[in-house]
Order: C-alpha cells, then structure tokens, then sequence
C-alpha cells in the first residue's frame, strides 16, 4: 500500500506504518532509464561516488536529463574531482540527443565515448564499470557491491498534483578499483563507493527547501540515510529514508526515525549554516551520531547559475541555493534482540539547501 504523509504528500512505504517489514534486493530492470528522454520537465541521473585511499574523493554523474538550473533537460555526463589538497575542478559536458543512450532493462548508457554498464551473475552482487574522458578530467573505475541493492518501500514519493521523485540505492557501499585522470596524470587508485539513481518530473526549489544525506560504513553495518525538507506547498512535511545492512542483508527499511541537527555554525563560502552535530535515532534499534571534524566544499550555488538565473534565483524566487560536504567522526550502536554493537569511525555526508534549515 502507498501511506499518506501529511495531507498531501504520499511515499512508498509498504507497510507497517512509515517502514518496510519485507526488504527485497533491487533488480537489475530498477537501475534502467524510466523517462523519455526529452520530454519537457522528467529529469533522470545515475550518481556514483568514491573516496579513494590517496585521499581524492571523486562524484561523476550520467544524466538522462540534468535537473540543475540552466543545464535543465540536457543529456550528458558530469565529473567532480575532489583533490587531497581541497581544490576542486567540476565539469558538465552536454551531449546531444543521438549521442546519448540509456537501456530500460539495466544500467547500460553512453554519452558519447563514456559509458555506464552492469554484469551480475545469479545469487551474486553486481559489478558495475564507468567510463569517463573529458576535458583533462576522468576515470576508469570498477565497483564491486557489498551490500544488497535498495529502495525505500516502492522507491517514489508523490507531491500532491506536483510531481513525483523516485530513489533507488543499487548499491550503498562497494569496494572501488582503477584509474583517474587528472590533466596529464593517471593515478591509480582503491577506496569505498556508493551509487544511487534518481528521477522526478518537478524542479527541487519548487517544493523542498533543503535537503541532507549521507552513508557510514563501519566494520559490520552500512547506513544509508536521506532528510529531505519540503516547503510550505507541502505543509512543511520532511520526507525521512533509512537504510541499515548487517554485511550484505538490508535489516531495516524506514523513515520512522528521529533526525535531531544541533550547533549551527555560518559558513560564508555557502552563505548557510550548517550543523555541526547530527543524531539519527530509531528507538530501541539504532542510534548513529555525526560530528563535523572538516568542511570539505562549501559552496554559493548562484555562482554556477548564469547571470540571467542568478538574478531570477536571488531577487524574484529569494532562494540562496548552497552546497555542503562534510567529513564527520561517528559512532553508531545497533541494537537486535538481546544484542547491542557499538561501531566507530568516519564518513562524508551532504546537505544541499534553497532556504536555512535552522
């Protein structure tokens, strides 16, 4: 069944309440295209990310159709490169429509010489392979799952009569082997990543004011975790998802949790603040704690937007669209039965806002 949140918007849960009692692995069909390409306001990306051991962090995205202001609609790929030594260097790279391809049965999509695909053998995890090359900027990475594919119950979210969005995580943890290219350097490289894969039909700023995910991998357990603020067209209700794999088996399928932000700090490069301290408890299950130890990226997103947008964004729309990625200490202590573990250790997390979120 769909459960209604609020009085007008409806998530996917299955039941009971607001959490999954069943949580079945995603299937390889759910990480295929689910929009026309081209149609006029369905926006589609596969996301991939990973922190690598030379301490370069590195996020590339194909996008059926970009979602961000001024790339709205475009096919294409994006790469982020994230150095050891802060500095950043971030590409879109459109493609045209010919040149962009994308198979409804698997994640298997081409934008010109760059490619996304998939293999995965019965009863085993997926591998999954990205290709990237443009403008001294690449990859050449393989993911190899450790934890079973994931959506929060149906994987959509219904906004009333304005959209939809959908998320599936095929991946929340996996080991990552190969190459990046940075200008006239191919590094090798190993680390952890992540991979999810998103579609909707409505611009983010129309409804949800800020939004903040994020994953902690420790030695027997992987979280995955998304609070996401509407606005007032929404009666100001937060969308809540949760995910938490003892090795590779998703116990816990939820948004039935509290989601606690504490010591707000400004931040001048984004022009927000941000707090320092996150706590996410699911009573007599789970309890994970974020401590902010290093600002990796904060950023002003009306400096991407074009003169044109910035204005509109700034003084028509008031938005202050800024971006966060934060390098926190956790702890987290799961609690089955009789048993309870306590795990440490450190992560990354995100928090993208379009109004404060204190």
């Amino acid at each position: 069944m769909i459960n209604k949140a609020g009085s007008m918007v409806k998530e996917g849960w299955t039941g009971p309440g607001s959490r999954d009692a069943t949580i079945k692995p995603l299937t390889l069909v759910e990480d295929g295209l689910h929009i026309d390409i081209g149609a006029k306001g369905m926006y589609e990306w596969w996301y991939f990310d990973a922190h690598f051991e030379t301490g370069h962090t590195l996020v590339v995205f194909f996008h059926a159709a970009n979602p961000n202001p001024g790339m709205g609609g475009k096919p294409g790929v994006e790469i982020v490169l994230l150095r050891p030594d802060g500095k950043k260097t971030h590409a879109f790279v459109p493609y045209g429509k010919p040149d962009f391809t994308a198979s409804r049965d698997k994640a298997d999509v081409k934008a010109g010489a760059n490619y996304l695909r998939v293999e995965q053998s019965e009863g085993e995890l997926p591998r999954y392979e990205i290709y990237i090359n443009e403008k001294d900027l690449g990859c050449h990475l393989t993911y190899r799952a450790e934890v079973n594919g994931w959506k929060p119950g149906t994987g959509v979210s219904q906004f009333g009569n304005l959209g939809y969005f959908a998320w599936v995580v095929p991946f929340a943890r996996a080991s990552v082997e190969g190459t990046i290219t940075d200008g006239s350097n191919t590094i090798p490289v190993r680390g952890v990543g992540y991979h999810d894969h998103n579609w909707l039909n409505f611009q983010f700023p129309t409804i949800i004011d800020y939004w903040m995910w994020g994953r902690i991998y420790s030695e027997h357990y992987t979280m995955s975790y998304a609070f996401i603020q509407c606005n007032k067209k929404m009666d100001n209700y937060a969308v809540k998802v949760l995910m938490l794999a003892e090795g590779r088996e998703a116990i816990l399928s939820t948004g039935e949790f509290d989601f606690i932000k504490q010591d707000f700090e400004y931040n001048p490069g984004a022009k927000h603040s941000y707090p320092k301290k996150l706590t996410i408890r699911v009573p007599d299950e789970l309890e994970a704690n974020l401590v902010v130890k290093e600002v990796l990226e904060a950023e002003d997103m009306l400096n991407n937007f074009s003169p044109v947008l910035r204005f509109i964004a700034k003084n028509i729309l008031r938005l202050k669209p800024g971006y966060f990625r934060l390098a926190s200490d956790f702890d987290i202590k799961v609690t089955r039965g009789a048993k309870t573990v306590k795990e440490t250790g450190t992560t990354l997390h995100e928090i993208v806002m379009f109004k404060s979120a204190e």
